[in-house]
């Protein structure tokens, strides 16, 4: 698998001829390949911005939690809510995750939905339990008690989770 990389020319060390414009293109075979400077914002809990077309053709963006496994990013979702229909339909979503010490450090990521796994599953639903209970520790901590807190009360709320895989990478910036 190849992941295509694009490494924006940036400011960190200064103004250069073409800045904020692609300095180079290139290919990953893994995100374990990735430049540990950008692979950080994956792994800290750094709320990223998810872009999916929404119902009227725009995009719409949400706040969300960020998590990966292996090569695959993973999108944990309430089933009921308008941005699970709106993938379903159009399965195509961009990321951003912003250094938020640094706003000249970023990662874009492109991704499209590979499948998906309902939480009510027989063979595999525990396992999106057990994500979304993952991603609420590496978020709120240990004070936020073992179990995502935020389902809906007012409902049986039931999680989607989208096994996505990269199609494109954009880099951007430096931490400091």
């Amino acid at each position: 698998m190849a992941i295509k990389l694009a490494k924006f020319k940036d400011v960190a060390n200064g103004t250069q001829a073409g800045q904020f414009g692609v300095g180079e293109y290139g290919s990953l075979s893994s995100l374990n390949d990735l430049d540990p400077i950008y692979r950080q914002l994956l792994d800290k809990p750094i709320a990223c911005t998810m872009a999916v077309m929404g119902g009227d053709g725009r995009p719409n963006l949400t706040p969300m939690w960020f998590d990966y496994k292996d090569d695959k990013v993973l999108i944990n979702l309430a089933q009921h809510r308008k941005k699970t229909t709106w993938i379903r339909k159009t399965p195509k979503i961009t990321l951003l995750l912003m250094n938020p010490e640094n706003m000249y450090h970023w990662i874009s990521l492109k991704v499209s939905v590979e499948r998906e796994i309902l939480e009510d599953d027989p063979k595999e639903g525990a396992w999106v339990t057990e994500q979304v209970n993952g991603i609420w520790k590496k978020y709120i901590g240990e004070g936020g008690g073992p179990e995502y807190g935020l389902r809906d009360p007012a409902m049986n709320e039931r999680r989607v989770l989208m096994i996505c895989k990269v199609d494109s990478i954009a880099t951007f910036g430096q931490p400091g």
